[in-house]
């Protein structure tokens, strides 16, 4: 109720709401959630000069802080979810990467019980289903054709808390295990893939939504053989992901993907591994040993790029700032789009009473200056100091 103790009012920001930017906007937090109308006596946060956003979901990443999600303890996976969070992901799926398929569904068990409390928003499976010919930072002799029973073991083993798949959907069993994907409600996802146009579009008509990591670890687009770039692309079912660090993708091709999908099927996300918001030197991406230079991740056997050290704050600041993306078309890629798709819209992914009171600041330079999830402040903002009369 207005006036009560935990109630606080955001005022004098460039608010990003799904209807458009309310210039010298107020957001008004009661307890753990945005609330409708203005609140009386609330403590207020003087936020002009400054943006308002939803907080970022990622919905593919696999660790941070020097952590792992794929291979870590309870307090690993919760180091990289803060970490994160620091950076203004308030909310998060953790991605698997190729292990041997017990292992995997260890490791789904372990992920289960953080979104059961609350801390990840599900599970993402990327691997060991996947094409060797374009296995990027995937263990080949861990790789396997997509057998639906397999599958279905890693969504019971995951416990309702599965989200997404990455499949090669040409190999032996891919199309069958997008239906019994689609029919579990869980995303089929097209990546890690060597398939032509047409086998891309059998698997979006089987079901699959997502392209993983657009452009990276598939084919490139040609002009007898469009591959599946093209199909992914024109196909109005599917969101294409991107990772928008400035090494997975040329500028060109992410304002490519905004052109010819349209906004309201861009998702960025992260991709990233344990060295993101922690630093250059040597880590493991599941098997295999990975060297982090400069902020790139490589495998270092062979030199494939390994994920990312990306944080969605940086790839936000990037989409504005170089890519020239509209703050509104960024915001939709970044937090209400992988909101929909995860199954969370209602509670997350947009600034709308009712949902959570998940948020980020940004200055004027679209720099990261706030985080706030379910109303309490992960990076408390600093407001301005009044000029002496």
């Amino acid at each position: 109720m207005a006036g009560r103790a935990d109630s606080t009012v955001l005022a004098g920001a460039r608010v990003v709401l799904p209807t458009g930017t309310v210039e010298n906007g107020r957001v008004v937090i009661e307890g753990t959630r945005i609330a409708a109308g203005p609140a009386q006596d609330a403590p207020s946060v003087d936020l002009s000069g400054h943006w308002i956003v939803p907080g970022f979901v990622d919905m593919h990443n696999h660790g941070g802080g020097g952590a792992s999600f794929t291979s870590g303890t309870v307090e690993d996976v919760l180091t990289g979810v803060r970490t994160h969070r620091e950076h203004g992901t308030t909310t998060l799926v953790a991605s698997t990467v190729t292990g041997e398929m017990d292992f995997l569904a260890e490791r789904a068990g372990i992920l289960s019980e953080l979104v059961e409390q609350g801390e990840l928003a599900g599970v993402h499976f990327e691997g060991p289903f996947i094409s060797p010919c374009r296995k990027g930072a995937h263990s080949e002799g861990l790789l396997r054709d997509p057998d639906p029973a397999e599958v279905r073991k890693l969504i019971d083993a995951a416990r309702g808390t599965a989200k997404m798949f990455t499949l090669a959907t040409e190999l032996p069993g891919g199309i069958e295990s997008v239906r019994l994907l689609a029919e579990h409600g869980v995303i089929a996802a097209i990546g890690h893939t060597d398939a032509t146009y047409e086998q891309t579009v059998e698997a979006i008509d089987a079901g699959a939504t997502v392209a993983t990591h657009l452009f990276n670890a598939m084919p490139p687009l040609g002009h007898r053989a469009p591959g599946p770039i093209a199909a992914l692309l024109e196909d109005e079912r599917i969101t294409v992901e991107l990772i928008n660090d400035g090494t997975h993708l040329h500028p060109v091709a992410l304002q490519l993907a905004y052109h010819h999908a349209g906004a309201h099927r861009v998702a960025l996300i992260t991709d990233a591994m344990d060295a993101a918001g922690f630093g250059d030197g040597q880590y493991q991406l599941g098997p295999l040993a990975v060297e982090v230079k400069d902020g790139v991740a490589r495998l270092v056997e062979g030199n494939s790029i390994a994920g990312s050290t990306l944080t969605l704050d940086t790839a936000f600041h990037r989409a504005v700032t170089i890519d020239r993306i509209p703050v509104g078309d960024v915001v939709q890629s970044i937090s209400a789009n992988p909101a929909r798709l995860l199954g969370v819209y209602d509670r997350v992914g947009s600034l709308e009473p009712g949902k959570d009171a998940d948020l980020v600041v940004l200055d004027a330079d679209f720099a990261l200056k706030g985080v706030m999830r379910k109303g309490e402040w992960v990076v408390q903002p600093v407001q301005p100091v009044p000029a002496a009369v």
